[in-house]
């Protein structure tokens, strides 16, 4: 229990205040060394644009864009779930929380603006990453014309192979694969930070954080071989056991139209609505639990 003073509760629900905890945790997440994960990535998104010559221009693109939407996924996954893994536990430990719950600032003010720092710290992350995919694809985009103009000519063949690079080099759907990958992380960022209101160690919440973050990947397969096997009719225990495993365990599953995107398949908006629907349905239910986890907590 806190010796800290307490000040009357606070009254009200203000936004100023979720803005300025937001502000300052990004500021504290960015002092960290947490861009030494962008520049590994554009390491390793640069070292694709310049390796993939040799293939076909289409698989080209294909193999830079799978290389580069993948590590950007793992990135954006391990930087959210450290970050905010260690930041109830660093607060405790400093002393910050303390003083911020004696101030004027309610725990769920706190909570909000911590999740919101690190959703900016995700955003700035992700701008960077998106930066430098955009600069392999403008690497690899010319490499590949001036390949084309020198197998092809500057004629008609050529000009024709140009277009079709061009097309291949960049798609609108890009831009929604990096909506997904967003939403994905924000998923795990909101999951983490519940985990945290009552994990004893940060430790302990990045372990369970990843057991859910594998289990959220094959529930899916694993809840269509479980309804196969019943059969025909699988008995209502079995469906209530697989609708809760569903509601507990984000189904990341949706999240993997971004190979589609890849590969230059068309993908029903349905699908998009779908995946950015339930990426808000369950942020703001684990924002609401860690929310009552976190009130009930002794501090």
């Amino acid at each position: 229990m806190s010796d800290a003073p307490r000040s009357p509760r606070p009254r009200g629900f203000f936004l100023s205040r979720v803005n300025a905890i937001a502000a300052n945790t990004l500021l504290e997440l960015v002092r960290q060394k947490v861009f030494y994960f962008m520049l590994l990535f554009a390491a390793i998104a640069m070292g694709v644009a310049l390796l993939a010559s040799g293939m076909p221009f289409i698989e080209q693109f294909q193999v830079l864009k799978d290389a580069a939407l993948g590590a950007m996924s793992i990135f954006s996954w391990l930087l959210v779930t450290l970050a905010t893994a260690m930041i109830l536990p660093k607060d405790i430990e400093d002393r910050t929380l303390y003083t911020m719950l004696a101030k004027p600032v309610s725990r769920f003010e706190y909570l909000l603006g911590k999740l919101a720092g690190v959703m900016l710290l995700l955003l700035v992350a992700m701008g960077l990453m998106g930066l430098f995919f955009a600069g392999a694809l403008f690497i690899r985009e010319h490499l590949a014309i001036a390949e084309a103009l020198r197998d092809y000519g500057d004629g008609p063949d050529g000009q024709a192979a140009v277009a079709a690079i061009r097309q291949a080099a960049f798609t609108p759907t890009l831009l929604a694969a990096l909506a997904l990958i967003f939403t994905k992380s924000a998923i795990c960022a909101a999951l983490t930070l519940l985990l945290s209101t009552f994990a004893t160690s940060w430790i302990f919440t990045v372990m369970i954080s990843v057991v859910v973050y594998i289990i959220g990947h094959v529930q899916p397969v694993a809840r269509e071989y479980w309804l196969e096997q019943s059969g025909e009719a699988p008995s209502m225990l079995l469906r209530a056991f697989l609708g809760f495993v569903s509601l507990i365990f984000p189904d990341f599953q949706l999240y993997n139209i971004i190979d589609e995107i890849v590969v230059g398949n068309a993908v029903p908006l349905s699908m998009f609505v779908q995946a950015f629907g339930l990426g808000l349905g369950y942020v703001l239910v684990y924002t609401i639990v860690g929310y009552l986890f976190f009130s009930s907590r002794e501090l």
